[in-house]
């Protein structure tokens, strides 16, 4: 690769093209995290429990696709690549499935209960489909330890970009409160229309980015052409999972986007039926967080390169933990109304802005620390496996935010929180007893996360001499010298990378 095509792929315009993808996922995320069990709860009508439930189960058929389609884009051998294909495949069907899913049929609450088990796997199949190799590519793009962080804040960016911009739209335009619906948030009426427009965010945004980045197709690595019995595949599947540094990032994920499950899945709860916030007031407090993901932008990389990915991601984890645990802290220390005034809605957008700031900026280092994973890996197997890797990655966010949203069904119905409940007469006892078994909840979850992350190795020296590792074994293939026993030299074709640098 010459020197004008490297200036271009670390541009600040393909930065852009490639992150402006992760709306499509952050639209998603946020319907699913927010929306889903409330729409299907409180609007729907069906019985909190067995929409956790089913939003679990929807989960089971993750733990397979996930891995697959990693595990087949890591080793896909076409003229548009290993990750192209099915980036474009997704587009069209994920939107489709999305409008679906928010637009059931006035069917028994059995009936229901499956349509919402099919329809949810089969967005999560799609979407599955656009971000694992989507997601894989950041290894890819560059090998810099700093750059990497920088290719996973517009990532991430992005992600929450889209989602806020859902969220602020359906609050103040498409959930407008009626005589019967006073809250917008359970008004049926909106959803038909937040999905259509949810369903067209995500098909622009996945197609942006798959063709803005085609033209990168060429100087990306070839997996050579071989034939695998199942056995070994699952072995080098084993021998990929058994990196130490990706287990402390596998374990964090899993407990973390738990607690993340439970959070998004309750707050809107804990709006609506302690706080007492109407749609509108929601959406002016999800509008102020359209300023997180510019903050934490403006935080990842200095930190990165100040304090090292490790020290700097468990810092601002337990920051991010402080400002998310404040709100129902100070409520069940009566230091808060539970009714909207100006100071309430004051303290909870503050509270939430900085929550969510530290929060995007710890999870864009974890995904740079994953990127940094990739080399660690093919040193001592031989093989660039990032599609298995963010696959893992993203089943675990995935099927675990699902079991988030299912003890979140769990903990209401433990309180005893009952289907279409009234702001307006429900017993404020309920709203206090779910604050008092929520909060022991994330904080446990939180802090077996931030556990995990102690464990990993990979330092700014170890990548570096991971990377002088690899190009010293491509320079001796290329030039027909013997590789030293020790380093494994990744699977890629030779032949098709010296041809991209042409």
């Amino acid at each position: 690769m010459n020197q004008a095509e490297e200036r271009e792929l670390g541009s600040l315009r393909t930065k852009l093209i490639y992150g402006f993808g992760s709306v499509a996922y952050g639209v998603k995320d946020q319907g699913f995290t927010t929306l889903l069990m409330l729409f299907y709860n409180q609007v729907v009508g069906l019985p909190a429990a067995w929409v956790g439930s089913a939003i679990l189960l929807a989960l089971v058929f993750d733990t397979m696709a996930d891995p697959i389609v990693g595990q087949i884009s890591d080793n896909l051998r076409s003229r548009w690549g290993r990750r192209h294909p099915f980036m474009y495949a997704a587009a069209i069907p994920v939107a489709i499935s999305y409008w679906f899913l928010w637009n059931p049929p006035a069917w028994s609450n059995e009936a229901l209960f499956f349509y919402l088990l099919i329809t949810a796997i089969v967005v999560r199949t799609f979407i599955t489909m656009y971000e694992i190799p989507s997601a894989a590519m950041a290894a890819e793009m560059t090998t810099d330890y700093d750059q990497r962080t920088s290719f996973m804040a517009f990532r991430y960016f992005f992600g929450w970009q889209g989602g806020l911009v859902m969220g602020i739209l359906s609050y103040l335009v498409f959930f407008k409160p009626d005589a019967t619906h006073p809250a917008g948030q359970l008004n049926p009426a909106g959803y038909p229309i937040y999905a259509l427009f949810a369903a067209l965010m995500m098909v622009t945004a996945i197609l942006v980015s798959s063709i803005g980045t085609h033209k990168f197709i060429p100087r990306f690595s070839v997996p050579p052409a071989r034939s695998r019995s199942l056995g070994t595949v699952l072995r080098e599947m084993v021998e990929t999972w058994s990196n130490r540094s990706f287990a402390s990032l596998a374990g964090s994920t899993l407990f973390s986007y738990v607690a993340q499950g439970v959070l998004f899945s309750l707050n809107i709860y804990f709006n609506t039926y302690l706080w007492h916030l109407s749609a509108v007031q929601i959406g002016l407090i999800t509008l102020s967080l359209v300023a997180a993901p510019f903050l934490a932008l403006a935080i990842a990389t200095p930190a990165s390169r100040r304090f090292d990915k490790k020290r700097a991601t468990i810092g601002l984890f337990v920051v991010s933990l402080v400002f998310y645990c404040a709100p129902l802290t100070l409520y069940l220390l009566k230091l808060l109304p539970t009714y909207p005034t100006p100071f309430l809605i004051a303290v909870l957008i503050v509270l939430a802005l900085l929550a969510t700031t530290f929060s995007i900026a710890c999870g864009t280092l974890g995904g740079s620390m994953m990127t940094d994973v990739v080399e660690d890996s093919a040193v001592r197997t031989g093989r660039r496996s990032e599609g298995l890797f963010f696959a893992t990655v993203i089943l675990v966010q995935k099927a675990v935010s699902g079991l988030g949203a299912f003890i979140a069904g769990m903990l209401l119905a433990f309180v005893g929180f009952p289907q279409n409940a009234s702001p307006q007469t429900l017993d404020p006892a309920i709203s206090y007893n779910l604050a008092f078994a929520y909060l022991p909840t994330i904080v446990v979850l939180f802090t077996m996360s931030i556990l995990c992350l102690t464990f990993y190795r990979i330092s700014r020296e170890d990548h570096d001499e991971n990377i002088r590792k690899l190009t010293g074994e491509m320079a001796e293939i290329q030039a027909g010298e013997p590789v030293a026993s020790s380093v494994r030299m990744p699977a890629i074709s030779v032949v098709a990378q010296s041809q991209a640098g042409e």
